[in-house]
């Protein structure tokens, strides 16, 4: 139906709002249905580049899965990271960041901190209270190779002073020790 709504998209004026409608439509079904190389056929269809940027900033707007979250965040980097205000620029890049750390993690964990996959760094102080070590071993290696060179609100030393904060607490005793006298 999204195929032959499109083609007569080609042979009639279709307003443009109604055009963004329809690809939004189109590119979130086929997202959902875990499809990214007909997604990115879609959007390379897709002429103008302004309806393109339209459709797929409110396709990532409308929160799908994390797989489809991830393609949408990583296809605006790459294509329309010079359209992008600074600030929504490090918001979609945090949740690249966010969803790539969220793919390192067991499936089944994943849906816990789904809604953290926009803030990267309470995600992983999340992780910190959790006591899941392990992974945060694997989401600090993934930020700190995300990280090289890119500015989005946070850094690497952000993560040290996540990480050194809570070490220390993890080495704070709440109650003195008694000698033992013989």
């Amino acid at each position: 139906d999204y195929e032959l709504c499109e083609e007569w998209g080609h042979l009639y004026p279709v307003p443009r709002e109604d055009l963004i409608n329809l690809h939004r439509e189109h590119l979130l079904h086929l997202l959902e249905m875990g499809d990214m190389e007909k997604a990115l056929q879609l959007l390379e269809r897709i002429e103008d580049p302004g309806i393109c940027l339209a459709i797929s900033e409110q396709s990532l707007d409308q929160h799908p899965n994390l797989a489809a979250s991830h393609f949408l965040a990583d296809y605006l980097t790459a294509h329309f990271y010079m359209n992008l205000t600074t600030a929504r620029r490090n918001e979609i890049q945090a949740l690249y960041m966010g969803s790539k750390v969220l793919l390192t993690l067991p499936e089944l964990s994943r849906v816990k901190y789904f809604h953290l996959s926009s803030r990267p760094l309470l995600m992983l102080e999340q992780l910190l209270m959790n006591m899941k070590v392990d992974w945060v071993a694997v989401a600090v290696q993934t930020l700190h190779q995300l990280l090289a060179g890119q500015e989005i609100g946070f850094t690497v030393e952000d993560i040290d002073n996540l990480l050194s904060k809570y070490a220390e607490k993890a080495l704070n005793f709440p109650f003195a020790l008694k000698e033992k006298r013989s």
